[in-house]
């Protein structure tokens, strides 16, 4: 197994070609118009076709309407539809049904409790991701550089594939990966020098980093259990 990197909240051009020069497995496109990192349709046609199947097109989307869910397949023509909001397992399925699209759902964590509704989600979802709570008050879910305890997911095996989010960043990603074995690491803010401004030496970093890092989780895995 291998790890997939997603690089989120892309909006140039340029770091979408310095994301896919780097490896990322995933690009992900904001539609979300209260993020600093929102594109329109126009933009995302257009980053669509630059992206080609080079990687897997991910479309962020916080409790999308159908309408809106429609006019992004048409423009970015995703492989993956990411929902970030309070989207209910009902509607997961709806959404995966009608779009004919695999779809990730994102689980806010802050405390053991907040991983009870796994069971539920991962009936219905293609991919499961772990971010952190946001605060009370926040405008947005997610993309906010904040990361939660990493232990409550420490030994965690949902019946679907899961990725890691929240807080990462090129200095923390090897420990986050060696405590949670997260086949999937996603990250937005920490490859930014500000808010929806990436950096390219900071993807390039956390890519590298994300690789290695895995590479020693796994090393040290097959060790334990020899």
């Amino acid at each position: 197994m291998t790890l997939l990197v997603k690089i989120c909240g892309l909006k140039t051009p340029e770091a979408l070609d310095v994301s896919l020069a780097a490896g990322a497995d995933m690009v992900g496109f904001v539609f979300f118009p209260p993020s600093p990192r929102n594109i329109g349709y126009e933009a995302a046609r257009s980053l669509g076709a630059q992206a080609q199947d080079r990687a897997v097109k991910v479309a962020l989307t916080v409790d999308a309407d159908d309408a809106t869910f429609e006019r992004i397949v048409e423009s970015l023509k995703p492989g993956l539809l990411q929902l970030h909001g309070h989207e209910t397992p009902e509607r997961v399925a709806v959404v995966r049904s009608r779009f004919g699209l695999p779809v990730m759902k994102a689980l806010p964590i802050a405390e053991r409790a907040d991983l009870s509704p796994i069971h539920l989600y991962e009936k219905v979802a293609d991919r499961l991701l772990f971010d952190a709570r946001p605060p009370r008050g926040a405008t947005r879910p997610g993309g906010l550089g904040r990361s939660f305890d990493w232990t409550l997911l420490k030994g965690l095996d949902p019946a679907v594939p899961f990725m890691l989010s929240g807080g990462l960043d090129v200095g923390n990603v090897a420990e986050a990966l060696a405590i949670t074995g997260a086949p999937g690491v996603d990250v937005s803010s920490g490859v930014e020098r500000g808010p929806g401004e990436k950096d390219p030496a900071k993807i390039h970093a956390f890519v590298r980093a994300a690789r290695e890092g895995y590479a020693r989780a796994q090393t040290m895995k097959v060790a334990s259990n020899a």
